[in-house]
């Protein structure tokens, strides 16, 4: 099925959308850019040049993700939340040669005005509460919130609060420690 790129969106020369993707009201997606298929991207989100986002990933209204962003698939970015790309930023100072990667492994969810600080890792299935501020790399399946964000608990990857033994009540999954946070050990990948 091809792309629905609403009239209203601006996608520049050289970009790539996949098929499947909706863009919807609005959007500015810079040539070099390259978004996966199946993606959902809403009203006023705006997609800078060499931004990678993966498939079947759900953008939300009034999302800008500037260059050195990579999202992998499936990744939800709440209404609002912002992504830095500069870390000290002066408006007299050129920096954008300074940009920080900020990479997004596959299923995380971004909440609604959370803050992205440019150099952070957010790690698979990892959840970042509405407003958190994350200026850390975040382990996979963490839940973080607060300024700064803090790791605050464990989310299965169906996005449900994991129990203290580690086990998802709603789809049975358990989970075990490891190097990057958790991985599962029967039920969900």
């Amino acid at each position: 099925m091809p792309a629905h790129i609403h009239p209203t969106a601006a996608i520049d020369p050289g970009a790539v959308v996949g098929d499947g993707a909706r863009i919807w009201h609005f959007c500015h997606v810079m040539g070099s850019a390259a978004i996966g298929a199946n993606c959902n991207i809403g009203q006023n989100v705006y997609i800078d040049a060499n931004v990678t986002i993966g498939k079947g990933c759900k953008i939300q209204n009034n999302v800008s993700i500037y260059k050195g962003v990579t999202l992998e698939d499936e990744v939800f970015c709440g209404p609002s939340m912002v992504f830095t790309n500069v870390f000290n930023p002066r408006a007299a100072i050129r920096r954008m040669d300074e940009a920080r990667p900020t990479l997004v492994k596959r299923g995380a969810s971004l909440g609604a005005n959370s803050t992205i600080v440019c150099g952070v890792t957010i790690g698979s299935f990892a959840f970042v509460g509405a407003g958190a501020v994350v200026t850390k790399d975040v382990p996979d399946h963490a839940l973080v919130y607060g300024n700064p964000a803090k790791v605050q608990g464990w989310v299965c990857a169906c996005g449900e609060k994991l129990s203290g033994d580690l086990r998802c009540v709603e789809c049975v999954a358990a989970y075990e420690s490891c190097e990057t946070g958790l991985r599962a050990i029967a039920g969900q990948a």
